[in-house]
């Protein structure tokens, strides 16, 4: 169940898809240890901060633990890691050979943790499963109209949708994600995938000479202190097949981000809406859920959404790096698919098509090295699969990338916002992203924070109850669950950074800019100073913490499996 904030965040609010906010970059950093205290109260109670194998309590226990193998393991039941479940079963098949191949997924159902304000280009689909129509896949709602917006604070300015400008929907499909995840589950199933929903990967384990041999599940049964869906609007107001996006209003010109919000066909009247923000944003006042609250009341935008009733909420971090900053793909025992390495097109805020499409090259990849497995039945190395990344660098998944990989770093300029437009309208238009130079990104996201002193507050207005809402509310539209008696799974490499330098420094900005009210900071019990208070129940796994935190002092790791956001087809 969430647990309430001590203290009353009426205007720390958002719902619905919420602010999918935009990781640069998710590299970690060792904490300087002068920031330590003794004084600290412990706040962190994790093995993975303090080792079992140095705690008297767990002297003597053993835990128990069950072993099993596969030919394939895939970590994650989402679109990428499905259709190489999906692609790997077709090819065993087809060759009539025996193949076992397993999913493991932390949420308790296949889909529930999967958000996004999806218009999906279904080419990999196609390739996939060609017959997807007469399968029945829920994609219900092709796009019908196009419109994209530049916003100032009372007006629009419409932006004529051109043929091949990558914001261009023609042919794609506004999609509720979770459903189709679902769908490709059933599709995995059928084939004979074996899928393990509530099991959450904790651990890669490795063999003798550093290839990975598997990974280990989290443990369960350890006490908290470490012993042993979118809105419903009037009829009248409902386009089936519009997709809108706009930029500008409520962010300045320096801060990357824009809205979406998509009209879906599926029996009753739903519109999928959402605000973007780059975490590369510079103001520690800043809160992307405000923001959100702000951009509805928009002139152009509340009329939409007027009258009608939000029925669902979640946010999620997107990994916006590009092809700049795309990290080795293929290691000894296994290999990365899918959007963690950053295969998401971001001027089209698309990556589910090139994450199917990673999946599938890389159960091709791996599919003719099985053999090799399976005359040893008892491997010690991982099998290394270089091929992928070098088909992927040959697929169309990468000729896409390559096209639009300066688009998102040419904001970074005096003009903001608009010298990045300016920039893609020549570069990408015209050229179509065949300029010789490749721009670089400005560092990690962490990283480019002001000191508060140097900022100035915003001042965000209270949420009406109609168009804009408080925190507490929009996460209890998450269906957000955790087992409350386990360990923090939000946890801080050194208890006393958070006030002596988040605090100090930032004005404390992961009680802003944390989705769900996890973060916040609470007088202490004699009433001397303030220490942070970790509300680990209401996390919605967007892992935007472990990203923005200016001192790269917090660890998300997998809770118990099965707990987090239960979204129903977002």
């Amino acid at each position: 169940m969430m647990k309430p904030l001590s203290k009353q965040l009426s205007d720390h609010a958002a719902e619905l898809r919420c602010p999918r906010l935009d990781p640069g970059a998710l590299g970690v950093r060792p904490t300087a240890r002068r920031w330590a205290s003794s004084d600290a109260p412990k706040i962190t109670t994790h093995y993975s901060i303090h080792p079992r194998d140095q705690d008297p309590r767990w002297e003597g226990t053993e835990m128990e633990r069950f072993a099993d193998q596969a030919d394939v393991v895939v970590v994650g039941a989402g679109p990428a890691g499905l259709s190489a479940a999906i692609r790997l079963k077709q090819l065993a098949l087809a060759e009539e050979r025996e193949v076992r191949v397993c999913v493991v997924e932390k949420a308790s159902q296949i889909g529930a943790h999967t958000l996004s304000g999806a218009c999906l280009e279904p080419s990999a689909l196609n390739e996939l499963l060609p017959d997807w129509k007469e399968r029945g896949a829920p994609l219900h709602t092709p796009v019908t109209e196009d419109i994209f917006s530049i916003l100032t604070e009372k007006h629009r300015i419409p932006v004529p949708m051109l043929p091949g400008l990558p914001m261009n929907n023609h042919g794609n499909y506004i999609v509720r994600l979770g459903n189709l995840v679902r769908w490709l589950g059933e599709q995995a199933e059928e084939l004979g995938v074996e899928l393990y929903p509530g099991y959450a990967a904790a651990e890669v384990l490795f063999h003798e000479d550093g290839s990975v041999k598997g990974i280990a599940t989290n443990d369960v049964g350890i006490a908290k202190d470490g012993s042993p869906k979118v809105w419903v609007v009037r009829p009248e107001k409902w386009r089936p097949g519009r997709v809108e996006h706009s930029v500008g209003w409520p962010l300045n010109r320096n801060t990357y981000g824009g809205s979406f919000l998509y009209h879906l066909n599926e029996g009753e009247p739903l519109v999928a809406l959402g605000f973007v923000v780059g975490l590369d944003y510079s103001n520690p006042y800043l809160s992307p859920f405000r923001e959100f609250q702000r951009w509805k009341h928009h002139p152009f935008v509340a009329p939409t959404l007027e009258g009608g009733e939000r029925i669902g909420y979640g946010a999620r971090a997107l990994n916006e790096g590009g092809v700049q900053s795309i990290p080795e793909l293929t290691f000894p025992g296994g290999i990365l698919i899918g959007c963690s390495p950053g295969f998401m097109n971001v001027p089209k805020i698309k990556g589910t098509h090139t994450a199917m499409k990673s999946g599938m090259l890389a159960a091709e990849a791996v599919f003719p090295r099985l053999a090799v497995l399976e005359e040893d039945s008892a491997p010690s190395a991982g099998l290394h699969v270089p091929e992928y990344a070098e088909s992927l660098k040959a697929s169309w998944v990468w000729k896409e990338l390559h096209a639009v990989r300066n688009i998102r770093p040419s904001f970074h300029n005096y003009l903001g916002l608009y010298g990045g437009m300016v920039y893609t309208g020549i570069f990408y238009w015209i050229l179509r992203g065949k300029e010789p130079w490749t721009l670089k990104h400005c560092g990690l996201d962490s990283d480019q924070l002001k000191p508060a002193k140097e900022c100035t507050p915003i001042e965000y207005p209270r949420p009406d109850g109609k168009l804009s809402f408080d925190l507490l509310s929009s996460v209890a539209l998450s269906g957000t669950n955790h087992e409350g008696d386990q360990p923090a799974h939000l946890t801080l490499r050194d208890d006393s950074v958070p006030v002596e330098r988040n605090l100090a420094i930032y004005d404390g900005p992961e009680q802003r800019f944390c989705p769900a009210g996890v973060y916040e900071y609470v007088p202490t019990d004699d009433g001397a100073g303030m220490r942070l208070q970790i509300n680990a129940q209401n996390c919605v796994h967007c892992k935007t913490c472990d990203i923005k935190d200016p001192s790269q002092n917090i660890n998300w790791v997998v809770p118990e499996g099965s707990g987090g956001p239960a979204y129903n087809g977002m």
